[in-house]
């Protein structure tokens, strides 16, 4: 069964460099503190035990139901700002505070899972862990670069100097903190994994040429 993921338009390819525009979603979203490996793994799990479902549906008898979410991929990274609380909790897209170089030096992280397009709002089951929180996400453009393999903090790192290099080339300008998306569970094989690096470009870089 196919997996849902965000919908979007290509508006650009070259080689494994793309430009697109992302639709509005709703996320799952909790902080985290600690190096990316850790806090993508303790972050997953915080959501994963959200959307099993460690919930209370609005649709439920007395409020008391839970309800199971199905999966969505990816799960993004990205550092979060130092004035962001952290939840006494431990807490998916990963992303840096500043910029390329800010990426593996975080240690403060936001861990987010789209939720399906079916929900809204007001009909997503409210997460029981203070941790967890849930989110709209306005439509943006991003540059994504795409790659296979490990997403190890090395190979992450030179994929978002690339990525923020090949911006630069096509005159835009990137805004925000670059983030991680990985699409696969742990024990796919390294060659069959899809991750992305991506970036949110700035309105003025939205223009057509």
């Amino acid at each position: 069964m196919a997996i849902e993921e965000p919908a979007f338009e290509k508006l650009e390819q070259s080689g494994t460099f793309e430009i697109r525009q992302y639709r509005p979603v709703i996320v799952a979203e909790t902080l985290v503190e600690g190096d990316m490996s850790s806090a993508s793994n303790s972050g997953f799990r915080l959501i994963a035990d959200y959307i099993f479902g460690n919930n209370l549906s609005v649709s439920g008898e007395g409020g008391k139901a839970s309800e199971k979410i199905a999966m969505t991929a990816p799960v993004s990274v990205e550092p979060a700002a130092k004035s962001e609380k952290i939840a006494m909790t431990a807490p998916v897209s990963i992303e840096p505070d500043a910029n390329a170089g800010e990426l593996m030096r975080s240690k403060r992280w936001r861990v987010r899972f789209t939720m399906p397009a079916s929900y809204t709002m007001a009909t997503l089951p409210r997460p029981r862990n203070p941790a967890v929180s849930l989110k709209e996400v306005p439509g943006k453009r991003y540059a994504v670069l795409v790659f296979s393999g490990l997403a190890g903090e090395d190979k992450v790192q030179q994929k978002t100097e690339e990525l923020l290099a090949w911006v630069k080339t096509t005159h835009r300008s990137a805004v925000g903190t670059p983030q991680l998306a990985r699409y696969n569970p742990p024990w796919t094989l390294p060659f069959w994994r899809r991750n992305e690096v991506l970036v949110e470009l700035g309105v003025a870089a939205t223009a057509s040429p």
